[in-house]
């Protein structure tokens, strides 16, 4: 004879196996929702030359903050390109496919010690993206990043990675072989390490930029700024680590402020 509660539970079981069933389901259309609403505030950096073929040299990702003018990206990014031709205009690729818009940018604020840049754009703004508390990111929380992770060869489409936080790390880790210590991994030991996010995602050179976003709200908590590489540098592409960093969204935010 059955008992009261063995009844129940053999009715509940079937309601919790669907309800199990369902939630990633959810999860799943939430993060739809938040890519589509993103991806026009997430654009192309790069540069203009009109005399070269093509005009366009891609470096990077970054995303629209603020007011809908100002362009957050890499520092590293800004840089390779300044490093390269310092009389190109820098700017930013909006739009989608093959119809992708160039818009002229001023480099705004370089803060290198966070390898941040602060673009600035002249005319219609561009949707925002918001910036969550970084400080709220715990270990196992689920993130997403999109950008433009094989540049433009195909156009320009945007990409969104899954993430996990799997650490809240120090930037810098004193290197076992000191041949590997050069200055600028020296002059960062003498400074007090913040800390970054280390990730269980797999990105690639032209993800740099990228923000790393809450799959549910759209707020953003970081930037993507780095990929741990085994090997050669070439092997960012063939052979992925799985391991990318992020800085702290925290440090956006003192940007921002600084240069209001």
């Amino acid at each position: 004879m059955k008992t009261l509660s063995s009844t129940l539970s053999s009715a509940l079981l079937p309601c919790l196996v669907l309800a199990l069933a369902s939630a990633p389901c959810r999860a799943d259309d939430a993060l739809a929702q938040v890519i589509a609403r993103v991806k026009p505030s997430i654009v192309g950096v790069g540069s203009l030359q009109k005399t070269r073929t093509p005009p366009v040299n891609f470096i990077g990702t970054g995303f629209m903050a603020g007011d809908g003018l100002s362009v957050l990206t890499c520092a590293h990014v800004i840089q390779k390109l300044l490093d390269a031709n310092p009389n190109e205009v820098v700017g930013i690729l909006t739009g989608q496919g093959e119809v992708a818009q160039f818009r002229p940018a001023k480099v705004q604020a370089l803060d290198t010690e966070h390898d941040l840049a602060l673009l600035r754009l002249a005319g219609t703004p561009l949707p925002a993206m918001a910036l969550g508390d970084a400080a709220t990111v715990r270990e196992g929380q689920a993130m997403a990043f999109t950008g433009f992770p094989l540049g433009t060869l195909l156009g320009l489409h945007h990409v969104t990675h899954r993430a996990t936080v799997s650490s809240l790390t120090p930037v810098v880790v004193p290197s076992e072989n000191a041949k590997r210590l050069d200055v600028r991994r020296l002059a960062q030991l003498q400074k007090a390490p913040y800390t970054v996010f280390q990730l269980d995602a797999t990105a690639y050179p032209g993800s740099s930029g990228s923000p790393l976003f809450d799959p549910e709200t759209g707020l953003v908590y970081g930037i993507v700024n780095m990929v741990y590489v085994k090997g050669l540098k070439e092997a960012a592409i063939s052979a992925p680590s799985g391991i990318t960093y992020a800085i702290p969204g925290s440090h956006m935010q003192a940007l921002l402020l600084k240069n209001k």
